[in-house]
């Protein structure tokens, strides 16, 4: 049975896009605490926030089934650590950028991670390009062989979304769980981490006074995360498969308005002749995906 609500998912998905763009500029309210404090405090607060939603989604016999597995199936136990280091990175970056300057090279980041999925799945899943994809993939390799000539290299933080989070994803899938409950075990693994960089980096100390932090900032870090990712999860069930890819592509567009408008970020002229090859190579990606989308509901 169809269960597909279009208006509803679309709504959640954009939603959920713009929270998790606000998130880059929540993190200047939460000044004087460093990337490394915010993302400790991150997961802190997602953690009940995850376990929240598996209890009122009555996914609790699945997270305990998924612990269970973890403790007697050891290479399942190591896949789950790896990929909570793996999302940790992302979700460190993500948080440290915006208090050095650097979001818009995260957000490119952001705008390459379709395409560098689309060469995933040619290469490693062997599925196969149609000419709008190889297209795209070739605007691509337009803008990143202009950033190269610019700079010699793209810069870390560009890398380490567009290469890291396709090692996640491809684990992820093998690993083949319900996501909501693997998504609170990477929280609760990363646990630990964040007690040692909270302890270490002395934020406890900084804060330690402040109400308004304690009452009001980091219950909305975490309560913003945590919508954020309702609203993603439950858009992913209400939308067909590749209309949800195509609305992927709204975050990315909003952080670098984020990064322009609230970071006060600038986006200069060299800057916009790697940029456009990418955004032109992202529309041809959607299109590739609308015409999927229309081909199936025919």
């Amino acid at each position: 049975m169809n269960q597909y609500d279009p208006k509803r998912g679309i709504a959640l998905s954009i939603g959920a896009s713009a929270m998790f763009a606000l998130l880059s500029a929540y993190a200047k309210l939460l000044a004087p605490l460093s990337g490394l404090d915010i993302f400790a405090w991150r997961i802190v607060w997602t953690v009940p926030g995850a376990l929240l939603l598996i209890v009122l989604r009555k996914r609790l016999p699945i997270l305990r089934q998924l612990l269970y597995r973890m403790v007697t199936e050891p290479k399942l136990g190591v896949a789950m650590v790896v990929s909570a280091v793996l999302l940790g990175a992302q979700l460190w970056v993500f948080l440290w950028a915006p208090l050095h300057g650097r979001m818009l090279e995260v957000s490119l980041g952001y705008f390459l991670l379709p395409l560098v999925m689309v060469l995933v799945g040619r290469f490693y899943y062997h599925e196969r390009l149609d000419a709008l994809q190889w297209l795209a993939v070739v605007c691509a390799a337009l803008g990143v062989a202009h950033e190269l000539w610019m700079t010699g290299a793209f810069s870390w933080p560009t890398l380490l979304v567009a290469l890291g989070y396709p090692p996640y994803f491809v684990l992820r899938r093998k690993i083949n769980q319900d996501s909501l409950a693997m998504f609170t075990v990477e929280m609760a693994l990363l646990l630990p981490a964040a007690a040692v960089f909270i302890i270490i980096g002395g934020s406890l100390t900084t804060i330690g006074g402040r109400i308004d932090m304690w009452c009001l900032l980091l219950p909305g870090l975490g309560a913003l995360s945590t919508i954020a990712l309702a609203s993603y999860l439950k858009a992913s069930r209400l939308l067909p498969v590749a209309l949800f890819g195509i609305l992927g592509y709204v975050e990315p567009v909003l952080l670098v308005l984020v990064s322009i408008t609230l970071l006060g970020e600038v986006l200069n002229a060299a800057q916009l002749a790697t940029y456009i090859p990418i955004w032109i190579a992202v529309a041809l990606t959607a299109l590739h995906s609308v015409r999927l989308v229309r081909f199936a509901t025919r």
